[in-house]
């Protein structure tokens, strides 16, 4: 007998929203939200905030820019990019700074525009400059100067607010027991967050069948998944 046709998934956009509004603050994120929202009242006029991947550095940064008329540069674009037109509307914010990933003469001669131009900068990166093997020696001591606040990874209340808001994006309501499931079993990242919500649904759209706990226990049974696992069932 033949087997049935299965359901293609189509790969259908999802608009993630990085406004003020959708932000989730938790004590995880507290200090970093307080440096954005008493913008300009900063330390200095180039901060930088740091934490892992999927800690939410970028949409705080969007939150800034969208306050500060700042625009927004890759740091490997640094090279490519003017730093009069970069810091064309007095702000700018620079993202992923990750060492030995940037050009590091790009950057100095940016750092002495903004400040002759008393323009603000915003960095997000992975860690705190302090500990960056930098070449250019000026470059360096810049860097270890820029006050840096810290993102610490998502806690269990933090993670499943966002699971929530996640589906909610998708028109996806779900219950506590599959959120709790996943909170479980996630790496503590919005980038695994969104990833698992990714897969979910579009196995539940494969399978036609809603998404729940018992579909979230056969997908993570797959062994690409196991990695993820952070206990056993309850």
């Amino acid at each position: 007998m033949n087997a049935p046709p299965r359901q293609l998934a189509l790969a259908l956009p999802h608009a993630e929203s990085l406004s003020r509004e959708d932000f989730l603050p938790s004590p995880a994120n507290a200090a970093a939200l307080a440096l954005v929202e008493r913008w300009p009242d900063w330390p200095a006029r180039a901060v930088a905030l740091v934490g892992p991947h999927g800690a939410g550095k970028s949409h705080l940064a969007a939150i800034w820019a969208a306050d500060a008329g700042a625009r927004c540069l890759a740091a490997r674009s640094l090279g490519a990019t003017p730093p009069a037109a970069a810091l064309a509307t007095g702000a700018l914010v620079i993202e992923d700074l990750t060492p030995a990933q940037f050009d590091e003469r790009a950057l100095f001669h940016l750092l002495n525009f903004a400040r002759e131009e008393q323009a603000y900068l915003l960095f997000t990166a992975p860690t705190a400059p302090a500990g960056w093997n930098i070449s250019l020696a000026d470059l360096g001591s810049r860097l270890r100067a820029i006050p840096v606040v810290t993102l610490a990874p998502p806690d269990d209340a933090l993670m499943r607010a966002v699971l929530v808001k996640l589906f909610a994006d998708r028109q996806l309501k779900v219950d506590e027991s599959l959120v709790a499931y996943l909170v479980r079993r996630l790496e503590r990242s919005f980038a695994a967050m969104r990833a698992a919500v990714d897969t979910l649904d579009r196995e539940a759209l494969r399978r036609q069948r809603p998404v729940t706990r018992a579909l979230a226990a056969e997908v993570w049974s797959d062994p690409r998944w196991r990695s993820n696992d952070a206990g056993e069932d309850a």
